[in-house]
């Protein structure tokens, strides 16, 4: 990975788009395996995501947009 490359932490990720109110809650819904990253489940918090990544939730889609 291109050490210049923005990135996001998965828990921070999950409070920014508003599915976790704070970081205990999005260590909670990760670790419960309810997270998947690009179609793999992931349970690491602070899995780092870079554009273009895509957070499954509950059915839900989100693409990870950074600037």
């Amino acid at each position: 990975m291109n050490e210049l490359q923005q990135h996001i932490k998965l828990d921070q990720f999950l409070k920014w788009q508003g599915i976790a109110q704070t970081g205990g809650e999005a260590k909670i819904i990760i670790k419960q395996g309810m997270v998947e990253v690009n179609g793999e489940e992931e349970v690491r918090r602070g899995r780092k995501l870079v554009t273009g990544d895509k957070v499954t939730i509950a059915g839900t889609t989100h693409r990870v947009e950074l600037q």
